[in-house]
């Protein structure tokens, strides 16, 4: 089973779950993270560092929020792995808490 990166997650990109994944198992998009569910461990270091609340494990991912276990695999197939902490997007704290934001994920 994997962590799964879910909805609040896009145009906010807050990396401290980077800094603390042993295998390097997240990927980076314009406006969003995800997870390669081939490379998770279920370590769970990620989940309580992710500033948005953004992150579950795979059969935690609430029910409105099922989409994005298909979405991180795919997208973790097309985006380049992120291995070191970066800055926020600029408006993160704005967009921390948002809800229907999935019409904003740039792929």
């Amino acid at each position: 089973m994997a962590f799964v990166v879910t909805e609040n997650c896009i145009k906010c990109k807050f990396t401290d779950c980077v800094d603390v994944c042993p295998v390097d198992c997240f990927h980076e998009g314009p406006n969003f993270l995800v997870i390669d569910p081939d490379e998770c461990i279920d370590c769970t270091l990620c989940e309580p560092e992710c500033p948005a609340n953004a992150i579950f494990a795979e059969d935690e991912v609430p029910d409105d929020q099922q989409q994005f276990i298909a979405l991180n695999a795919e997208l973790s197939k097309k985006w380049p792995t992120i291995t070191e902490v970066k800055g926020a997007l600029p408006e993160a704290d704005d967009w921390n808490g948002k809800a229907n934001k999935i019409q904003y994920l740039e792929k």
